[in-house]
């Protein structure tokens, strides 16, 4: 059994309690995902690792993802060798084999897998279609697009096994219209949320929710070198999104199926 993923202290009482729909507003509420295992990947990136520290401090077992063979280590010294998180590393996420085989390390470990996290992506722009190099698109729908399709394909087996879990995919606005320059990135952003679409409508009777995250411009060191005459204080600060992707993997969020959920900020 997995423990309760919202757990809030009592200002009168001093004591934990599992919230329901006649608690007391303005509570303290954290999320608690003890015992449940979540799987992340693109850990290493701004979004990826704000999400990752956002579940460790709710005590969960994680599965960090990166193609890299050292930087997790880096970013998450204190996870390694640790048994209660996993450091998949160098893992190519469009591969089949290298996905089925860090689902099956998973499992080994942990038995289970809660809470598939498809935070990895890419992003390349600005050429129109005619004049985009082959590569280009490739690596497009190859990281944005396949990677999904792989992970969602290697994990649901073991949820629908569970009877329960969470599945939850980043795409971005291209995919719902796309503009000049971008229409590889657009295609497979497209591609992601017809995935979600298709999955929540498959996995919806198994107890498994699968939706979509939508982020505006994420405020990352990258995104504000890139864009430094920007008003940053229009993007969307990751450890808002850090939250969203919590709520969205509770059992708060098991009415909603198959949603593509706009978090933009002001942009």
């Amino acid at each position: 059994m997995t423990a309760p993923d919202i757990v809030c202290m009592s200002r009168m009482a001093g004591k934990p309690y599992r919230p329901t729909a006649s608690s007391p507003p303005g509570e303290s509420c954290m999320y608690d995902f003890s015992d449940q295992v979540v799987m992340i990947t693109g850990a290493a990136g701004t979004l990826g690792k704000t999400v990752a520290h956002s579940f460790l401090r709710t005590k969960a077992h994680t599965v960090l993802v990166d193609r890299a063979p050292d930087r997790l280590e880096r970013i998450f010294p204190e996870q390694k060798g640790s048994p209660s998180h996993l450091l998949a590393v160098g893992i190519d996420l469009t591969d089949a084999e290298d996905v089925d085989g860090m689902v099956a390390q998973a499992l080994e470990r942990f038995g289970r897998i809660d809470v598939l996290l498809n935070i990895a992506g890419a992003f390349r722009a600005g050429q129109p279609l005619h004049e985009t190099e082959i590569s280009t698109w490739d690596l497009m729908i190859n990281v944005n697009a396949r990677s999904v399709f792989l992970t969602a394909r290697a994990v649901a087996p073991t949820m629908i096994a569970q009877g329960k879990g969470k599945i939850l995919n980043i795409a971005a606005r291209p995919g719902l219209k796309a503009g000049r320059g971008n229409a590889a990135y657009a295609a497979a952003k497209s591609a992601v949320l017809r995935l979600t679409e298709s999955l929540a409508s498959e996995l919806k009777g198994e107890g498994i929710n699968v939706n979509a995250l939508i982020p505006g411009t994420i405020d990352t060191p990258e995104n504000r070198e890139s864009m430094p005459d920007a008003d940053h204080s229009r993007w969307v600060d990751p450890e808002d999104l850090a939250e969203l992707v919590l709520f969205l993997s509770s059992e708060r969020a098991n009415p909603i199926h198959g949603a593509a959920i706009p978090a933009y900020g002001l942009t």
